[in-house]
């Protein structure tokens, strides 16, 4: 029921190996057309120049707090030396090698009104010098509490499987943003993450939900990781782990301004959570949040530790309230992805009193999220009387929803919540009275997926009924 702190990133040692670039922002305002072609005029006003590829996921490590090195190639010129500044700014070790006969791989971005226009590459398309990464870095692969390989198929990691060897030697987890088509060459890293046009051109078109969890479950098995997460735009992250654990988290994108280096983010939060003793779950759910922030941002960029507590802060205050049905599924959803434990209960709540607060309050108790689920005016009516409700259903569903105890409050309309229950399918269902489990209202959906149904004795002399007769006596 508390807001979640963030791990402590700041004891942790994570080295990134992999394709280093300069990603290059040429800014300016558009007001004309070029005389001599149908394209606009852009008068540069602002450069701005930002670690790419593998350097950037080493920002984002850095900007977290990590302690971070980073391993990889530059080229001996303007390119290089401009990294070199930039990773001494951002307090990131540099461990590059710089080699005369290689350019620095750099992306030009010409931006306008907060709108990419074009893209320009400069880059040795035939560069593979990534023969010796893994013995040069030896060290610190020892050193490191998790590795990073930032696989932008630039040539840097023609060698990976050395490099994935040696950590595995070392008993570092190795965390890899992978490319291409051939997954194999990454066997034995602790996790990938591949976008779903990456996932499917290694293994395939996947035309709907279950072809993707089948060649999930078969690339893990194949090429012998721990864990697959496949990132989805707007559906969000599907997490697949070796011990048949499936995890979908919505995407927490609000508004999406770019998503350059959104991947890199991802991965780096993921890591860092890890590295600092965080759940695979937990770490994934974070890095969700992390990359809500950074599509709403221009450009390639990185998530303040401020900015994710904030999120984290906002997700515990957003989810508490009053939902439909078809919202606080997603909220379910959401939450039990994270390792959250349900707990559900249901009633009139017609008059609030001490004995309500009580039973609600070790509801609540029993697990992570409270869900209240409450009679409708009608159901109130077919259940009581005419003479019920006193309060309609807003007024009861408000008081509810004020209780720190409760997370959410959603409305049923039948005479037992039996469809909504089945449903939610909480981990617990408590129930106040004198009932017998097997007599509750979804008992029998609940207990068939694993769920437990508890009744819970009500606080003696407490009884709304009892309540509405002393105020009618008065």
């Amino acid at each position: 029921m508390q807001n979640t702190p963030l791990p402590d990133f700041s004891t942790t040692r994570l080295l990134v190996i992999g394709d280093i670039m300069l990603d290059r922002y040429w800014i300016g305002g558009t007001g004309r057309i070029s005389p001599e072609a149908p394209v606009p005029v852009v008068k540069i006003d602002a450069l701005d120049d930002r670690l790419g590829g593998a350097a950037n996921v080493a920002k984002n490590l850095a900007v977290l707090g990590c302690n971070t090195s980073l391993g990889g190639v530059i080229g001996n010129d303007d390119a290089g030396e401009t990294i070199a500044t930039l990773l001494q700014k951002n307090n990131i070790s540099n461990q590059l090698q710089c080699d005369d006969n290689v350019e620095t791989i750099t992306k030009l971005r010409v931006i306008s009104r907060q709108q990419q226009l074009i893209r320009l590459d400069f880059e040795d398309s035939n560069a593979s010098h990534g023969n010796a990464l893994h013995s040069h870095y030896q060290s610190a692969i020892d050193n490191c509490d998790a590795l990073v390989i930032s696989d932008y198929n630039k040539g840097s990691l023609n060698q990976v499987e050395a490099i994935i060897s040696v950590a595995k030697t070392a008993n570092k987890p190795v965390f890899i943003d992978p490319k291409g088509s051939d997954f194999n060459r990454y066997s034995g890293a602790t996790l990938l993450t591949p976008n779903l046009a990456e996932f499917e051109a290694a293994v395939g078109s996947c035309p709907d939900e279950a072809s993707i969890e089948q060649r999930a479950i078969e690339l893990l098995n194949t090429i012998n990781i721990e864990a697959l997460l496949i990132t989805r735009s707007e559906k969000g992250m599907s997490l697949f782990q070796r011990d048949g654990t499936t995890t979908h988290i919505p995407t927490k994108a609000k508004e999406v301004y770019d998503v350059t280096g959104a991947g890199d983010t991802v991965i780096a939060t993921i890591a860092a959570a890890i590295a600092a003793g965080s759940s695979m779950i937990d770490a994934v759910a974070l890095a969700n949040l992390a990359a809500g922030i950074v599509v709403g941002k221009l450009g390639t960029a990185s998530v303040e530790p401020a900015e994710l507590q904030m999120a984290l802060n906002q997700q515990h205050n957003l989810v508490a309230g009053i939902y439909t049905e078809s919202e606080l599924l997603s909220l379910v959803n959401e939450r039990r992805s994270a390792g959250d434990t349900i707990v559900m209960t249901n009633g009139c709540f017609d008059i609030l009193h001490p004995g309500h607060i009580a039973y609600l309050q070790r509801a609540a108790s029993m697990g992570d999220r409270l869900i209240v689920a409450v009679n409708t005016d009608d159901s109130v009516k077919a259940l009581k009387g005419d003479s019920r409700p006193i309060n309609p259903l807003a007024d009861r569903m408000t008081m509810l929803a004020a209780l720190a105890c409760v997370d959410w409050v959603v409305s049923f309309d039948e005479e037992t919540p039996e469809k909504l229950i089945t449903a939610v399918l909480p981990d617990i269902l408590i129930k106040g009275g004198d009932y017998q489990a097997q007599d509750v209202a979804g008992y029998e959906a609940v207990t068939a997926a694993g769920g437990e149904v508890i009744i819970a004795d009500f606080i003696d002399g407490y009884s709304t009924s009892t309540t509405i007769e002393k105020i009618m006596k008065q």
